[in-house]
């Protein structure tokens, strides 16, 4: 008796290798994180992530843009500047480690220079559409510093939760859009 021929799912496959990637690139960084770690996480041969993104570089890359795309579909895309503080509350509020893995990303340094322009092109663009939010320009230096500051609050809320530190951390969506309102008000008022 033969066995059932196993046919390859590229989009899973595919899907597979950006989750193991996310987790380890958020937990160990770009540098210390290698390929044929992410292809073990993620159970298939080393050999498809040169195949589905050519290089690590474009495995990274490909994991920062979907990070981007999840995050400008979920909380900033048309953003009104008053649900702001609920959608960074849910995004800050999250239990999956995989959303967790994604933010996570957003901050961690590569060691390359492309992925590092990447990163931080990411990070400028989601500060200025908070900008854009408050009804202000969003190039303006003053509004964009404070866009950042917000940013990085949310960010920073995120590392320590994901740290464990009580009460933050078992902190539900409720408990964060209060504070991160209040943050949000004084650093963006709406014009």
């Amino acid at each position: 008796m033969t066995s059932p021929v196993r046919r390859r799912d590229a989009a899973a496959t595919r899907q597979l290798l950006l989750e193991a990637a996310r987790r380890r690139f958020a937990a160990d960084g770009y540098a210390a994180t290698s390929v044929r770690d992410i292809a073990t996480d993620a159970g298939v041969n080393v050999a498809l992530i040169s195949r589905y993104f050519e290089s690590k570089e474009g495995l990274f890359r490909a994991c920062l843009r979907g990070t981007v795309d999840d995050l400008k579909q979920s909380v900033f895309e048309n953003l009104p500047l008053e649900d702001a503080p609920r959608m960074l509350a849910e995004k800050m509020a999250i239990s999956q480690p995989k959303e967790a893995n994604q933010l996570l990303l957003l901050l961690r340094s590569s060691g390359d220079e492309t992925a590092e322009r990447i990163r931080l092109d990411t990070l400028g663009s989601l500060a200025r559409r908070l900008a854009a939010a408050a009804g202000s320009e969003p190039d303006d230096p003053k509004v964009l510093l404070n866009a950042q500051i917000v940013l990085a609050t949310a960010l920073g809320a995120v590392i320590l939760r994901s740290a464990g530190l009580q009460p933050l951390a078992a902190a539900d969506s409720d408990q964060l859009a209060e504070p991160l309102e209040k943050v949000i008000s004084v650093l963006l008022p709406k014009t």
